[in-house]
C-alpha cells in the first residue's frame, strides 16, 4: 500500500486511471516494472487492450514497452499521411512465443500455428483487429492470387494485410504486399471504409534496407519482425535502458507520469 500511495501520489492525469484496474494488476505492475514511463505504459495497456493479470505479465515478460515504440517502427511515407497516428496502433516487434515454434520452422509451419492460436494471436496484436481470412482470394486479371491473414482493424476502419516471411526482409517483399493492397481497396474495400494497410511480417531485418524500401513505396505498409522465444532478461534490460535514455530528454509532462496518454483519453479519464 505503500508503494502504492508513493507510485500515484501527485500525478493527477494518472491518478484517475488507476481505478480502472484490479489490485492484483497494480502488484504485477509495482513488483515487475522499474521506471515510471515503463509502469505508466503497461497501467494504460492494460486499461486499452482488458489484459488479464497473466497477458500483463506475458506482455512485461517479453518487453512490450519497448516493442511499441514508435520510433523504431519502420512505415512508409504513405502509411502516415493516410492513416495518421495509426503507427501506434502496431508493434516494431511482435512476440510469437507462444506459438512453440522450432527454430528452423516453415512459413506453412508459422501460418498453421497462427491459425491454431488465433485468439493469443489477436490479443498480441491489439483488440481492435478483427480476423477475416487466412489465404484470403483476390483475382487479378485472369489469375488467382492468396494473402495470407487479412484482418479488419475497427479503430483505423480498413483491412489490414499480413504477408508472413520466415527469412530476413529482402525489398522485393514490398512489391508483392502493395500489390495486395491495392487489390483490397479496388475489390474488397467496402466505399465507408478506409485505405487497406500491409504489414510484412518476417524473422528478422535491417532497418537501413527497410528504410530505403518504404522511402518510395506509395502504398501505406509497414515492417514488423516476429520473436519466437522470450528474450533473456539481460537483452530485455538493454532495451529498455536504450528506450528510456531515448525518452528522457523528451519527458517534459512535469513528472505526472501521464506521457503517452492520448489527449482524449486525458479528457475521459480512460
Amino acid at each position: 500500500m505503500r508503494q502504492f500511495f508513493e507510485a500515484y501520489r501527485g500525478q493527477k492525469k494518472v491518478s484517475p486511471l488507476v481505478t480502472q484496474l484490479p489490485w492484483t494488476h497494480h502488484l504485477i505492475l509495482l513488483s515487475q516494472t522499474k521506471h515510471r514511463e515503463e509502469r505508466d505504459f503497461y497501467m494504460l495497456a492494460a486499461i486499452k487492450e482488458r489484459w488479464s493479470k497473466r497477458e500483463l505479465e506475458r506482455q512485461i515478460r517479453t518487453g512490450a514497452a519497448a516493442r511499441k515504440e514508435s520510433r523504431l517502427k519502420k512505415v512508409s511515407p504513405a502509411m502516415t499521411q493516410i492513416h495518421p497516428g495509426a503507427v501506434e496502433d502496431f508493434k516494431n516487434e511482435y512476440s510469437l512465443e507462444f506459438l512453440g515454434l522450432s527454430q528452423d520452422h516453415s512459413e506453412a509451419d508459422l501460418h498453421a500455428a497462427l491459425l491454431r492460436n488465433l485468439g493469443r494471436f489477436i490479443t498480441e496484436l491489439g483488440r481492435d483487429f478483427c480476423f477475416v481470412g487466412s489465404e484470403y482470394p483476390v483475382q487479378v486479371g485472369k489469375q488467382d492470387f492468396a494473402i495470407d491473414l487479412v484482418f479488419f482493424h475497427r479503430g483505423l476502419s480498413c483491412l489490414v494485410a499480413f504477408e508472413l516471411k520466415v527469412r530476413k526482409f529482402v525489398p522485393e517483399d514490398l512489391g508483392k504486399l502493395s500489390f495486395y493492397v491495392e487489390a483490397l481497396d479496388r475489390d474488397v474495400k467496402m466505399p465507408h471504409e478506409r485505405p487497406s494497410i500491409g504489414v510484412l511480417l518476417c524473422a528478422t531485418k535491417d532497418d537501413e534496407v527497410v528504410e530505403y524500401a518504404l522511402a518510395r513505396t506509395t502504398s501505406p505498409t509497414l515492417v514488423a519482425e516476429y520473436q519466437t522465444l522470450l528474450p533473456s532478461r539481460a537483452l530485455l534490460r538493454r532495451k529498455l535502458h536504450e528506450l528510456y535514455a531515448a525518452l528522457a530528454p523528451h519527458d517534459a509532462d512535469g513528472g505526472d507520469g501521464a506521457q503517452g496518454i492520448p489527449a482524449s483519453r486525458k479528457r475521459r479519464g480512460r
